[in-house]
């Protein structure tokens, strides 16, 4: 029997591919939209039983062409991309879609497991699965909080097999090179320390010092090691966040960032002190355009992951980008 993973040639998707190979599964469809045709190279180390175009792939679980011949769906297709506006294509790619494989799921009674946002928190200071909680920001943080809301309803209601929605913090790691702009700030880092030797962080604002703004920055090793546990699992069903519970500073990766490029130079660790004094990290005016709109607190209160028995720790942001800079750097 078939594994789905959409969004497959994707960056938290390749990872969920490549895990599962691990575990000896390769009867695996990956979904994805290739228009991006450099994503391949994700899934060039992935063994698959075969490729669907997202579109063709929908076209299939409507005409009732897979009925009967799934276990589960991994659902990490998306738009991720806070900056775009279109609210219309963000509704159509993020909720219509993910509500057409919910039902597909709950009718076929298979595992559905789907990526969420911690975007769906907008400005709020608590980052807890409550509805008191919530408020987006922007049209991608609603296209994730409209369908957690929608599963909701239906637990409610009743399901007739095991949904797990997962509020994805700042998931850094392999793999996520096509995202561009969308790319995490170790990612970043890493490029302008190899371009120009030195790395450029948003000055202060809002309360906030230069580099201090601070988010729950998550390892997709991490993510992935989630993902495994609930498909382990499948009597467990819910929304549940996806971080570490500890929020650390965007000086904090760029230290881990820096440093572990210099580990691979020879050179000594620099403190963060050190690194400004030199020059090496560079602070700019935060953009007026963000304003209002970007989250400089984020903190995952992971208690009903923990409750539900997960139990493994994970990476801080040192351990996680130093492992990531290895990556990177045997590529």
């Amino acid at each position: 029997m078939t594994i789905v993973v959409t969004g497959a040639a994707g960056f938290i998707g390749s990872n969920l591919v490549r895990a599962l190979n691990a575990r000896g599964e390769t009867d695996i469809i990956a979904v994805d939209n290739l228009s991006n045709g450099d994503k391949f190279k994700n899934l060039v180390d992935c063994e698959i039983s075969h490729y669907l175009d997202k579109h063709d792939f929908i076209e299939r679980v409507v005409s009732g062409a897979l009925e009967g011949e799934l276990t589960a769906i991994l659902h990490q297709g998306a738009c991720s991309d806070t900056m775009n506006h279109d609210g219309k294509y963000m509704l159509d790619n993020n909720y219509q879609y993910t509500l057409a494989l919910f039902d597909f799921c709950q009718e076929e009674e298979i595992p559905f497991l789907y990526a969420s946002s911690a975007a769906v928190y907008g400005g709020g200071k608590v980052f807890k699965e409550e509805r008191s909680h919530e408020g987006p920001l922007n049209v991608y943080g609603y296209s994730k909080f409209l369908f957690d809301q929608i599963l909701r309803q239906r637990m409610e209601e009743g399901l007739t097999a095991q949904v797990a929605g997962f509020r994805y913090f700042n998931v850094y790691g392999q793999n996520e090179q096509h995202k561009g702009r969308m790319a995490s700030v170790a990612f970043h880092n890493y490029n302008q320390y190899r371009e120009t030797g030195k790395v450029k962080l948003f000055g202060g604002w809002d309360g906030w010092e230069n580099g201090g703004q601070s988010r729950d920055f998550v390892s997709v090793d991490d993510v992935v090691r989630v993902n495994m546990h609930f498909l382990d699992h499948p009597e467990k069903s819910g929304i549940f966040n996806l971080g570490t519970g500890r929020a650390q500073p965007f000086n904090d990766v760029a230290v881990a960032t820096v440093n572990a490029c210099r580990r691979h130079e020879g050179k000594p660790a620099l403190t963060l002190e050190e690194l400004v004094a030199q020059g090496i990290l560079e602070y700019t005016e935060f953009p007026d355009a963000l304003k209002g709109k970007y989250q400089s607190f984020t903190q995952a209160d992971i208690t009903k992951l923990r409750d539900i028995g997960y139990n493994a720790p994970f990476l801080t942001v040192q351990q996680g980008v130093d492992r990531y800079v290895d990556w990177l750097y045997a590529r």
